[in-house]
């Protein structure tokens, strides 16, 4: 499938845990595109946010269940991506937040 560069990403993934990675250990999560691949995904962050990308990690999250009283739906399913930056790589988007 080809997809656009600009569709790959959604947004940043922004919590306690990912602020510990990209502090601790130069990793940053985004929500992305559901049928992106790892190849896609290293391409998208290089081309926009000009870093050097070393590994890229993703998982499929499963929405979670709900309940309003006795009606019960679903969330939906997304995909996460965790991006390994290349030692001496930084995001000054994060900075001084």
């Amino acid at each position: 499938m080809n997809l656009d560069i600009h569709e790959i990403i959604r947004h940043p993934l922004i919590t306690e845990r990912s602020t510990d990675l990209r502090e601790g250990m130069n990793k940053i999560v985004f929500v992305v595109n559901p049928l992106a691949n790892k190849i896609q995904i290293k391409r998208a962050v290089e081309e926009t946010l000009k870093v050097k990308v070393e590994k890229v990690n993703i998982g499929n999250i499963e929405g979670k269940k709900k309940k309003m009283g006795r009606f019960e739906g679903k969330r939906q399913n997304w995909k996460k991506a965790i991006v390994t930056l290349k030692k001496g790589e930084k995001l000054d988007i994060f900075e001084g937040a």
